[in-house]
C-alpha cells in the first residue's frame, strides 16, 4: 500500500460529531458519549476511503494562544466563556461534550492512534508543520476554511474538507482553491487577512471583501506586494483602495502573523509519535471491546478495529 498520512483537526471533527449524533447517547452513568462515537466513526470510514497508513489526531493545547490575542485582541474573543489569568481562556464548550474530551483521548490512546499538540499553539499549527514537512502525500481532516493555506498539488497536500457532513466530504486541491476563491492556495491566507473572517474574530479591511481581495491579489501578488503599491503614489491602486489600507495599516502589521499557520514547531516525527495505523491487539482491544458495550459505544469501536484491522496482519 502507497505512504499516505492522515492530519486531523480534531476538535473541528468532535464538534461535528457531537453535533451530528444525539446526545441521548449515554453511558450508564449518565455522561453522553454521542461525540465518542461519532468521531470513532468518521476515523473508521477516512482512514479506509482515504487509504492512509499513518494517522496523527493534531491536538488544541492551546485553543486561542496568547500571543495571537496579543496581536489581535479580538480574536476567538466572542468564543471565550471565561478568561484565565495566566492560562489558557476557558472556550465556550458545550458540557456534554466538554465531558466526553477525556474519552476521546482514551479511546484514542487505546487504540494507538497518535495525537499531538504543541504548548502555546493550536492544531492548526500542529496541522501545518507536518504537512509542510511531509515526505508522503498527505491529507488534512478539517472543516476549517485557514487550513486551505497547506493546499499544495505538487508535493501531494489536499484538504478533506468536512464543512458540508461526512456524506458530502469535498477533497480541496489547487484547482478548487482558484475555483472558488479565485487565488492560490499560497495567497489563502493574505486573502483572509484582507477579507477578514468573523469567525475568527478577525476584522479584515473594511470595504475590501472576497472578490475584491482576490482581485488585488492578483494584480500584486502577496500581500506585502499590494502594500508596497499602496506606498507608492505611482503604484497604480485607486485612491480609495490606498485609503482603506492606510486606516488598516496598524491591523495588516499584524494579522499575517495571527492568520498564517505555524509551520516550524519542534514535534517529533510521525514515525516518532506512533503516526503508523496498525491493528490493535492484546489488551488495549480487549479493553476497547469491553469498554464498547460498558460505554454504549455500539458498532463504533468494531468499526474502527475493522479499519485498523485492514491496515496489516493482527
Amino acid at each position: 500500500m502507497a505512504e499516505r498520512l492522515m492530519l486531523l483537526d480534531t476538535a473541528s471533527l468532535y464538534f461535528r460529531a457531537f453535533h451530528g449524533v444525539p446526545d441521548s447517547i449515554r453511558r450508564p452513568d449518565g455522561t453522553p458519549v454521542n461525540a465518542v462515537r461519532g468521531l470513532l466513526d468518521m476515523i473508521a470510514r477516512l482512514t479506509a476511503d482515504f487509504a492512509a497508513t499513518q494517522l496523527i489526531a493534531c491536538w488544541d493545547d492551546d485553543w486561542r494562544p496568547q500571543w495571537r490575542v496579543d496581536l489581535i485582541p479580538t480574536y476567538k474573543a466572542h468564543r471565550v466563556a471565561r478568561e484565565v489569568a495566566g492560562g489558557p481562556d476557558v472556550e465556550t464548550v458545550p458540557d456534554a461534550l466538554e465531558a466526553q474530551v477525556p474519552l476521546i483521548r482514551h479511546v484514542l490512546g487505546l487504540a494507538g492512534i497518535a495525537v499531538v499538540g504543541a504548548p502555546e499553539h493550536e492544531a492548526d499549527d500542529v496541522v501545518g508543520t507536518y504537512a509542510s514537512r511531509a515526505e508522503v502525500p498527505t491529507d488534512v481532516v478539517t472543516g476549517d476554511r485557514d487550513l486551505f493555506q497547506l493546499v499544495d498539488d505538487a508535493r501531494g497536500v489536499r484538504v478533506v474538507y468536512t464543512a458540508r457532513g461526512m456524506r458530502n466530504l469535498e477533497v480541496v486541491t489547487d484547482a478548487v482553491v482558484v475555483g472558488k476563491y479565485r487565488v492560490l492556495p499560497e495567497q489563502y491566507a493574505d486573502f483572509a487577512t484582507l477579507r477578514g473572517d468573523a469567525s475568527d474574530g478577525l476584522p479584515g479591511v473594511a470595504g475590501i471583501g472576497e472578490k475584491s481581495a482576490a482581485t488585488l491579489l492578483a494584480e500584486h501578488g502577496t500581500l506585502e506586494g499590494l502594500l508596497e503599491a499602496a506606498a507608492d503614489p505611482t503604484g497604480g491602486l485607486p485612491a480609495p483602495v490606498r485609503m482603506r489600507l492606510a486606516a488598516a495599516a496598524d491591523y495588516l502589521a499584524v494579522a499575517p502573523a495571527v492568520v498564517n499557520v505555524v509551520r516550524d514547531l519542534d514535534l517529533p516525527t510521525p514515525e516518532e509519535a506512533g503516526a503508523r495505523l496498525r491493528p490493535v491487539v492484546g489488551e488495549p482491544r480487549a479493553e476497547l471491546e469491553r469498554l464498547a458495550t460498558e460505554w454504549n459505544l455500539g458498532g463504533s469501536v468494531g468499526r474502527l478495529l475493522g479499519a485498523l484491522d485492514a491496515k496489516g496482519e493482527i
